[in-house]
């Protein structure tokens, strides 16, 4: 600073997530007692610090910053129970300090996040690589600590400090050297020491993504000097003022460096912005998750935090240890007393070989692994992952202000008692959607129909809160199965929806909208439709099937028209499940089979590859035929049916399934299906027809074929009819079909034709279930492209 009496201001350099600096800095306050606190974290987020520090708020939380305009941009500022910033918030509450922050507010953070974006977009590719740590949300409070976000030089001065250490990595370096070094007044000078040193080492950059990061620091720099000239000016006594930023911007801030000008700090860029508090967690603040705060072990910290505030730390390796074995013992895994007591003995004297300093993590883990784990890592992996990492949430105290979809979103989970879902650790929830006539009232009754809608809503919105799974029972639309795991990504994704509505079903209903206006396709508009069922948007619903009847007039597609009447003929059948009325959807149902009906024989024009989606088709249609007789016209559709079975000029594929069909539906009689088997299977026909029209027969109806000899001698005798050639091609698509049949089919067909060659069973039952040999598989991927399991 400029002046005499700003150089006596108390700057407290730390490390973001540090129990050692959250200590020494309460040291610090008791002894210097100040009028004003002032904070590292966004000046305009200052009114919710009275929130952070309230009694029944329970960290970790997080500050989250946004625009509210696309395209969004979010930044976010999170808190530990031992961040030494969050500890200053609680002194300067409790001391009737007054508390603020001082770095630049969130408007001008998320506007220089986009100007560093788009003006050297030729560096996002050096940006990824440098700072691959990172969550894609680069927060102000995440961009201070020394060992994050390095490129190539950087990174080998760190990993030469490690190495002169002695030690494995730069955060056991940290550990040891400062998260264990408790002496009065060592840890602030130490701190400020290091700021300069690694300013000096780590500015002159060549790269112009390192420019571009230095001058983004100045700029926070020059900020918080002008508001902790502005907290002097408003009264407060400069050595009255403890000010609390990363290591790295201490010196910078001590060293008297020049405050922002007014023509300064009005040529910011600025984007409208809002800014929310949301819990937090341990996992996400670790750095497995991709958080590059250097702190890979949130829940361990929190232990050393523990022992810190009671005057224990020597003890942290026996109660490390102790809580280890536990956790074995738990899972079912035996660790005595006596293995624990050798674990911290092992412990100290790994600790011993560097300078008498006391165990570290790594040391921990090496003695667990070596006397818990009887020297697997695999046997205490997960005990070791619970006690570094943890499963800790935070909680925000009741009424705390938060955007409306949030406060939707909660008023939801209390409604719909899922409050106890909110958790990490991912859990199932199977749901019944039929009414539940055991309990009184209304809300008991459909609890899980509107869990249901809940579920489907928020997966719309693109909110992984709860992942949908099935239930394993087809036709049971009545089930589902959700897995619910909650992360501060959910948290993000709902204040990310603000933009699109105050409430979920209005963001729902918009997003909706959005996808109506954009579809072009039959079965998108389909399953927009379903969507809509599922999320009981009754208006969206209908515009979906305006937009689907508009571009089902002009289609010829059968397999499209096939898969929208489908999905159709479920909310149909299934839609009193969900309460709504599905009467509007019976026209549009029945103008959809129609026009597939119409076009069944020109669509069957197609070679084997595109058969496959036909079947799916006709499948379809039939179901819906034979499920909803009152609405669709049947007998046009048997009429289509008949007409492929005859043809010859269709897919043989589709020819034999068509008649399958026929047969199973009793159209087709049994002398009828004789004299078809006759005509398609007589010697003659090429291979490819005989064999590919068999295949679609023997795709439907099994037992029923399975039981008439006559076919199988007329196979039989269709085959021996083949030369070498085309018995080679014929079977292929006899291998391809009587793959799909079930062993005890396979038995039945291999006894029929035992019976007829005059050989063993067995012998039949291995040449049918054998695998293809090279050429043969060769011959099968030149007939079509499909990829057909091993035989």
């Amino acid at each position: 600073m400029n002046t005499t009496a700003e150089a006596t201001v108390h700057i407290f350099g730390v490390r973001h997530l540090s129990p050692a600096g959250a200590k020494h800095l309460l040291d610090v306050m008791e002894q210097v007692r100040p009028t004003a606190v002032l904070i590292e974290g966004p000046q305009d987020a200052s009114p919710e610090i009275r929130h952070l520090t309230n009694p029944n708020t329970k960290p970790p939380v997080a500050i989250l910053a946004f625009t509210d305009e696309l395209p969004v941009r979010t930044a976010m500022w999170p808190f530990a129970v031992y961040s030494p910033e969050y500890q200053a918030m609680l002194w300067a509450a409790g001391n009737g300090a007054h508390c603020a922050f001082i770095d630049l507010p969130t408007s001008a953070v998320l506007a220089l996040q986009s100007v560093r974006s788009e003006d050297v977009p030729d560096l996002v590719e050096e940006a990824e690589r440098e700072n691959d740590r990172h969550s894609p949300d680069v927060p102000a409070l995440e961009a201070d600590l020394p060992n994050e976000g390095l490129n190539e030089q950087e990174a080998s001065i760190y990993q030469r400090i490690a190495a002169l250490a002695g030690e494995q990595d730069y955060d056991m370096y940290w550990e040891r050297h400062y998260e264990h070094n408790m002496s009065p007044g060592a840890y602030q000078q130490a701190i400020l020491a290091f700021s300069e040193q690694m300013r000096a080492l780590t500015e002159p950059m060549e790269s112009s993504l390192k420019r571009t990061e230095y001058a983004y620091n100045a700029v926070r720099e020059a900020y918080m000097l002008r508001q902790i000239q502005e907290t002097i000016a408003a009264g407060h006594q400069p050595d009255k003022i403890v000010v609390v930023c990363g290591a790295y911007h201490a010196a910078a801030l001590a060293n008297g460096l020049n405050a922002m000008s007014d023509d300064e700090l009005a040529a910011l860029p600025t984007r409208s912005s809002k800014l929310t508090l949301m819990p937090y967690s341990y996992y996400r603040l670790s750095s497995m998750s991709g958080y590059g705060a250097g702190n890979n072990a949130p829940h361990y910290y929190e232990l050393m935090w523990e022992h810190i505030t009671a005057g224990t730390l020597d003890q942290l390796p026996e109660h490390y240890l102790s809580r280890a074995a536990r956790l074995l013992r738990e899972a079912g895994t035996h660790r005595s007393t006596a293995e624990v007591i050798e674990a911290v003995r092992l412990a100290q004297s790994l600790a011993a070989l560097h300078n008498g300093s006391a165990p570290t993590l790594l040391d921990l883990r090496d003695a667990a692994k070596t006397l818990l784990g009887q020297g697997e890592l695999g046997a205490v992996a997960e005990a070791l992952a619970r006690l570094d990492v943890g499963t800790a949430i935070g909680l925000l105290a009741e009424g705390v202000s938060q955007t409306p979809i949030q406060d939707d979103l909660n008023r939801f989970l209390r409604q719909l008692k899922l409050e106890k879902y909110k958790t990490t650790v991912a859990a199932d929830l199977a749901l019944d959607l039929r009414e539940n006539r055991r309990v009184k009232s209304e809300e008991a009754r459909f609890l899980d129909l509107k869990r249901s809608t809940l579920f489907h809503r928020l997966q719309l919105l693109g909110i992984s809160l709860a992942k949908y799974r099935g239930s394993g029972q087809e036709q049971a639309t009545w089930a589902e199965h959700w897995v619910i795991q909650w992360t501060p990504e959910v948290e993000i994704e709902v204040v990310e929806s603000t933009l699109l509505g105050e409430t979920i079903e209005v963001a729902c209903a918009f997003v909706l909208q959005q996808k109506l206006q954009e579809c072009t396709s039959i079965d998108e508009a389909a399953k927009l439709i379903r969507t809509a069922c599922e999320c009981a948007l009754l208006t969206q619903m209908d515009a979906a099937r305006q937009v689907l009847q508009h571009i089902a007039a002009d289609s010829q597609d059968v397999v499209q028209m096939g898969a929208a009447a489908h999905e159709l003929s479920m909310i149909i059948r299934y839609g009193d499940v969900r309460r709504m009325d599905t009467t509007p959807l019976e026209p549009l149902l029945a103008q959809l089979f129609l026009r597939a009906s119409l076009f069944l024989l020109d669509a069957s024009s197609c070679n084997d590859e595109a058969s496959a989606a036909m079947l799916s088709a006709i499948n379809q249609l039939n179901s819906i035929a034979l499920d909803h007789q009152e609405q669709v016209e049947d007998e046009l559709w048997i009429q289509q049916l008949t007409e492929l079975a005859r043809r010859d000029d269709r897919n043989p594929r589709l020819s034999g399934f068509a008649c399958a069909i026929l047969l199973e539906r009793n159209i087709l009689s049994a002398s009828q299906c004789a004299e078809e088997v006759s005509r398609r299977l007589s010697p003659g026909i090429p291979a490819d027809i005989g064999a590919g029209w068999f295949e679609g027969l023997s795709m439907r109806n099994r037992y029923a074929l399975l039981s008439r000899m006559s076919l199988w001698e007329q196979l039989n005798a269709y085959i021996e009819s083949l030369d070498d050639e085309e018995f080679r091609r014929a079977l292929v698509f006899l291998r391809r079909s009587f793959s799909t049949f079930n062993p005890s089919e396979k038995v039945m067909i291999a006894e029929i034709l035992g019976e007829l060659w005059g050989i063993e069973p067995e012998e039949v039952e291995e040449a049918l279930g054998g695998e293809l040999k090279e050429d043969e598989a060769d011959m099968l991927e030149q007939l079509n492209d499909f990829d057909f399991e091993d035989f």
